[in-house]
């Protein structure tokens, strides 16, 4: 029995589409995802039941206070009266269940606030989901770069789409530095978690291609090459639901001309745009 052969670049692309349009679909996927609700004070969440506040100081999560008969269930106990649900930045977060098909879990903000996230594994766009819309495997956009890691990081400043201009400061390990027709670019990436998340626009925004621009994650090689395989560039949260605020190109990663590879849109079942 002999091996299969390996799988060819475009191959290897079809899997990926694949996954990109299964993982949409998930219970706590991006187009499951309905209501993102940052809580101040004691208040009410819109789609689910329960009264949320913050937790004491230097506590991560938020309070629910709620009756058994409302239904929640934090951590697999029934909620009756008030439990701590702790967020995702402790090492132990808590897991939501509203119902057969509504969960969620809490978040943390750059300003010590904490939001409730509301997933519905039935949500409208779930329901009217007809694909993730992408352009063909373009081979000629596997592009080669370099890396300087930068000792200690640098701070680069980045826009959020809900955030009215205020910037939040990410790290950026490192210069990356391709070239595009003759033409030099000096981008940053900043750390996503083991990766480097490139968030960039390009001349197909607005046009081909969703408005607000894409992702695409990096690693550097170990010769100090880098590589950037458009091919995989993703679409935001934000363009698959209005509850994720999603970071913005900053100036340098904002190309003028088209990288036709990657994806384009989020598609309704009639080949609209879902939102």
């Amino acid at each position: 029995m002999t091996d299969a052969a390996p799988a060819t670049p475009a191959e290897r692309y079809a899997v990926f589409r694949e996954r990109r349009a299964l993982a949409a679909v998930q219970p706590q996927g991006p187009l499951a995802l309905v209501n993102t609700q940052w809580v101040a004070d004691e208040q009410t969440v819109w789609g689910v039941p329960g009264r949320w506040a913050p937790a004491p100081v230097g506590t991560s999560g938020l309070l629910v206070t709620a009756e058994a008969a409302e239904g929640i269930h934090v951590d697999g106990s029934l909620v009756d009266g008030t439990v701590l649900v702790r967020g995702k930045d402790d090492p132990n977060p808590s897991a939501i269940v509203f119902s057969e098909h509504t969960t969620g879990f809490v978040i943390a903000g750059d300003d010590g606030l904490y939001a409730l996230r509301v997933w519905d594994a039935k949500s409208e766009g779930i329901e009217n989901f007809g694909g993730i819309d992408a352009f063909d495997y373009a081979p000629e956009w596997v592009v080669t770069g370099t890396f300087r890691e930068i000792e200690g990081g640098t701070v680069v400043g980045f826009e959020h789409l809900k955030d009215d201009g205020k910037t939040r400061g990410e790290v950026v390990p490192g210069e990356i530095r391709f070239t595009h027709d003759g033409v030099e670019y000096d981008i940053a990436a900043f750390k996503s978690g083991r990766a480097l998340q490139l968030v960039f626009a390009d001349a197909t925004n607005g046009d081909d291609t969703y408005s607000v621009g894409r992702f695409l994650f990096l690693a550097p090689n170990p010769d100090g090459s880098i590589t950037l395989d458009f091919n995989t560039a993703i679409l935001p949260p934000c363009a698959f639901s209005y509850a994720f605020n999603c970071p913005l190109p900053p100036k340098q990663n904002r190309f003028p001309f088209r990288v036709e590879a990657g994806e384009k849109n989020v598609l309704a079942e009639d080949g609209s745009l879902l939102h």
